[in-house]
């Protein structure tokens, strides 16, 4: 089971930045998604929202003591090496630069990064509607910035239904001038509650070096 919950979750994670670049007439870029949706490059959503700020600030957990840095950015990712297990992707092919597993439990994570810079309200847009094209029934249930570290992110919730499994998705988007960050959590929608400590600490390991 645990082995097929996390191939299918992690192919829906994948999606998340299968897009392609295009050009409106006014001479603007915008970020389009294999289901015919799109964005603004840049941050400027198409659609404007307000998003919450969380008071609270977020730090890192003083058992997570082993930091894992980008190649391809200068975020960097401290975990909790007795709880977390990782992999840290080689063939430079797959969208998911380091993937993670708690040790004895259905929680996983995955840092998706790229080198290019996204506004992170278009990040998360962009996130969100890939999502919907894995799962039609995907809606965002929580989306808020949050300070994590000193850094401004945004933390999203997405539920949905792939293959009758029920799933949901918990992490944070984070860009700057060195490119885009998604630092995400997955799990059954049953098991949230049991392993939402682990949550938590392990996205606020979330940081970016100067």
């Amino acid at each position: 089971m645990k082995l097929y919950l996390s191939l299918i979750l992690c192919l829906f994670t994948l999606q998340v930045l299968a897009n392609q670049k295009a050009m409106t007439e006014e001479g603007e870029v915008v970020i389009l998604s294999d289901n015919g949706t799109w964005v603004y490059e840049g941050g400027r959503a198409t659609n404007l929202v307000e998003i919450p700020t969380n008071s609270n600030t977020f730090s890192k957990h003083i058992n997570s003591t082993f930091t894992l840095k980008s190649t391809k950015t200068n975020s960097t990712f401290a975990i909790d090496p007795k709880k977390w297990k990782f992999k840290k992707n080689e063939n430079g092919h797959d969208d998911a630069e380091y993937t993670f597993q708690l040790k004895d439990g259905d929680l996983y994570a995955m840092v998706i990064s790229e080198q290019v810079e996204i506004g992170i309200e278009a990040l998360a847009e962009i996130a969100f509607e890939n999502a919907k094209g894995a799962a039609p029934d995907a809606k965002v249930v929580k989306k808020e910035y949050r300070m994590v570290n000193g850094h401004k992110v945004i933390y999203m919730e997405i539920v949905g239904t792939i293959q009758s499994i029920k799933f949901k998705y918990l992490g944070y988007y984070f860009s700057n001038s060195s490119g885009s960050t998604q630092y995400l959590t997955y799990t059954g929608t049953n098991l949230e509650t049991q392993y939402k400590t682990d949550i938590n600490n392990f996205l606020n390991g979330f940081s970016v070096n100067p």
